[in-house]
């Protein structure tokens, strides 16, 4: 799933070794006169992903959207998704992502202005609805599938709900009822055994994982052997587990430079080690290093100390 803060390059590449059929870029603003910032050109760089390359973009002004599409397209994007349902205030105060839920009027222009604009296929994602007492997500479905969107993905949880309680399962079973093009169930989906409950529960055509592929994102390959195979595959080794953070983090100095990579790196690990037997101690004297060789040193050396109880705490 698209994150904000997540969802960067070489996070992304990273999913896509690991099982992802298809990830998505951070959210980019539709309006392009933002585009010169050091966050705005670092999630715009598409050529170095596996195809097929998706890049979410968001916005409220179809022109601008439509743009906003084209411009990645020539950028290398093979795939625009299109935000409406981002529960975050900045967003929703600029009258975008689930925001729009509220105008379906407004979606149906959105969507007509950028599918029109370009040529390869563009999707979109939503939540339930704007609250409880105003979920509209079949008929923005029904819009979505008018209007030429090739799938659509949708959190199970209303804009009010943002990530609390439970996600709506059924909403999304309805929505699959009513559309025929495929739908990706989102929420909630944090083990093999609950992807494949939700796929058979609500018919959806995939599943979309969040949240749960942060500092986990062998998820995607357990998901998969398990829906082919029926058995959870064994977890990776301590060996495999410090070749596949290291790898990570040195991709994200390369790709943020040093300064910045050093920082975001502080994030991943975190959630790398949240589970582990002294995480977080380790995490806290991580969080100190301003050296990206110390940081990678310092892996290597917690996760050989963790060779005794990995499997098991993880």
């Amino acid at each position: 799933a698209p994150m904000a803060g997540v969802t960067d390059l070489p996070f992304r590449q990273l999913c896509r070794q690991l099982g992802a059929g298809l990830t998505i870029s951070e959210m980019v603003t539709s309006d392009t006169r933002l585009w010169k910032s050091r966050k705005s050109q670092q999630r715009l760089i598409h050529h170095d992903e596996p195809s097929p390359r998706a890049i979410q973009i968001a916005g409220s002004v179809p022109e601008m959207m439509a743009e906003a599409a084209r411009q990645n397209i020539a950028l290398g994007a093979e795939i625009i998704d299109i935000n409406m349902g981002c529960p975050a205030k900045k967003v929703c105060k600029r009258a975008a992502g689930s925001a729009l839920l509220q105008n379906e009027a407004l979606v149906a222009e959105i969507l007509h202005a950028v599918v029109s604009a370009v040529d390869v296929p563009v999707t979109l994602k939503i939540r339930t609805g704007w609250d409880q007492q105003n979920r509209n997500a079949q008929r923005i479905a029904k819009i979505a599938e008018d209007t030429g969107i090739q799938a659509l993905a949708i959190h199970g949880r209303t804009r009010a709900c943002r990530f609390l309680g439970q996600a709506e399962y059924d909403t999304i079973a309805s929505v699959v009822d009513a559309v025929a093009i495929p739908v990706f169930a989102n929420g909630d989906i944090r083990s093999p055994q609950q992807a494949k409950q939700v796929l058979e529960s609500t018919g959806a055509a995939a599943v979309m994982i969040g949240r749960a592929a942060q500092g986990n994102p062998w998820l995607f390959n357990q998901i998969n052997h398990y829906l082919a195979h029926g058995v959870i595959p064994e977890l990776p080794s301590t060996t495999e587990l410090t070749r596949v953070v290291s790898t990570h983090i040195k991709a994200i100095h390369q790709h943020y430079g040093e300064y910045l990579g050093i920082r975001i790196a502080r994030k991943h690990v975190g959630w790398y080690v949240n589970s582990l037997p002294e995480g977080e101690a380790f995490r806290k004297y991580f969080n100190q290093l301003e050296d990206p060789h110390q940081q990678i040193q310092s892996l290597h050396h917690f996760f050989a100390a963790q060779k005794n109880n990995w499997e098991q705490a993880a």
